[in-house]
C-alpha cells in the first residue's frame, strides 16, 4: 500500500525533482505540497511548485501557500544558488495547476486529521510550516509517521562553515520540531554531497524525451552552472529527492540512530546540526540520521520518475 506522504518545499531545483519522484513513484500516495520561503521568497517557492506540478502533468494534489519568513530572522533567499525567481535556468510557463484556498498550516492539518493512516512528512526547506503545525496544532501530530527533512549537516556547511542553508534560515524551527517528540530523520549535506549532478546523469534525464526530461535538464545544467560559481562543484547536488527515495525504498540509503541538536546562538555555528555519532554526550538518541547513498539506486529512481510524467 502507498505511504500517504505531505511535501512541504521551497522550489528550488532540487524541491522540483522531490516533487516529481513523489508524484511518480507508486510506493508514494501524495497527498499535499505546501510551500515555505527558504531558496526563494513565498511568492517564487509558490509559483515554483505550482509550475513543477503544471510542467509534469501533476494534477489533484492540493498546493498551499506557507511561512513567508522564518521564526527569529529575516529571510536571505539563495539567489546565489538558484537564482531571484528560485528556478534560474528554463522558460517558466504559467501555471495551471490551481493554489488551494487554504494556507499551508490548514492543508497539513487537514490532510492529517483526514488521514487513515499515519503520514509520512517530507520537508525540503526549512522546518518553519512544521514548527507552526506542531505550535498551532499540537493534536494532529500523533498522525504524523515521522518528518523527513533535507537539511543540516554531520560535519561541513554550505552557507557557513558549520551550517547548512536550510537549518541556517530558520534553526529555531528545527528545535521545535525535535522537542516535539515527532520522530525525526535528518538527510543533510554529509549523503547529499554524495549524488552529483554528472553528466552522464543530465543525459539521462534529457533522454526520457519528454517535457519533464527538457525541463528538468535544464534546470540541472542552471544547477550546476551556479554550484561551479560558487562551491567549485561543476556536477551539483541534488540534495532534496534523496528524503523521498528514503521513504520509497529504505535501501537507498544506510542511517544510524543518534543525537541531533541545533546551535541557535554560537557566533559562528547558529544553525549547525550537532550530530553526535560517537555517543560522546550521551544524550538520548532523538533523530535517524542519513550517511550513505546507493547512488545508482538513487539515479534510477529519478531516470524512472521523469520517464513516467508528461
Amino acid at each position: 500500500m502507498p505511504t500517504p506522504v505531505i511535501i512541504d518545499c521551497d522550489p528550488g531545483h532540487d524541491d522540483v525533482f522531490a516533487i516529481w519522484l513523489a508524484a511518480a513513484n507508486p510506493e508514494i500516495d501524495l497527498r499535499a505540497i505546501t510551500s515555505v520561503a527558504g531558496n526563494g521568497r513565498i511568492e517564487h517557492t509558490t509559483l515554483n511548485a505550482r509550475i513543477a506540478c503544471t510542467v509534469a502533468g501533476i494534477h489533484g494534489v492540493p498546493i498551499a501557500r506557507g511561512a513567508a519568513e522564518p521564526l527569529a530572522q529575516e529571510l536571505e533567499p539563495a539567489e546565489w544558488i538558484h537564482g531571484a525567481n528560485a528556478l534560474g535556468g528554463p522558460e517558466l510557463p504559467e501555471p495551471t495547476v490551481p493554489l488551494d484556498e487554504r494556507d499551508a498550516v490548514q492543508l497539513i492539518r487537514d490532510v492529517l486529521t483526514e488521514s487513515d493512516r499515519p503520514v509520512v512528512v517530507i520537508a525540503t526547506g526549512p522546518l518553519t510550516n512544521i514548527a507552526h503545525v506542531v505550535q498551532r496544532h499540537p493534536e494532529v501530530l500523533a498522525k504524523i509517521d515521522r518528518v523527513v527533512w533535507m537539511g543540516g549537516s554531520t560535519g561541513r556547511g554550505n552557507v557557513s562553515a558549520y551550517a547548512e542553508f536550510n537549518a541556517w534560515t530558520d534553526p529555531e524551527s528545527i528545535q521545535v520540531v525535535l522537542d516535539s517528540g515527532v520522530a525525526f530523520t535528518m538527510v543533510g549535506l554529509n549523503i547529499s554531497h554524495q549524488a552529483l549532478i554528472t553528466p552522464q546523469v543530465r543525459a539521462r534525464v534529457r533522454a526520457a524525451g519528454n517535457r519533464t526530461g527538457s525541463f528538468g535538464y535544464e534546470l540541472l545544467e542552471f544547477f550546476c552552472s551556479t554550484y561551479n560559481t560558487f562551491e567549485g562543484m561543476p556536477d551539483g547536488p541534488l540534495h532534496d529527492p534523496i528524503t523521498v527515495a528514503m521513504v520509497i525504498d529504505p535501501a537507498v540509503a544506510t542511517t544510524v540512530e543518534t543525537r541531533m541538536d541545533v546551535e541557535l546562538k554560537g557566533t559562528e555555528t547558529r544553525g549547525a546540526t550537532c550530530v553526535d555519532l560517537l555517543n560522546i554526550t550521551k544524550r538520548p538518541k532523538n533523530a535517524t540520521v542519513a550517511l550513505d547513498l546507493d547512488v545508482e539506486r538513487f539515479w534510477s529512481l529519478i531516470e524512472a520518475a521523469v520517464r513516467a510524467l508528461d
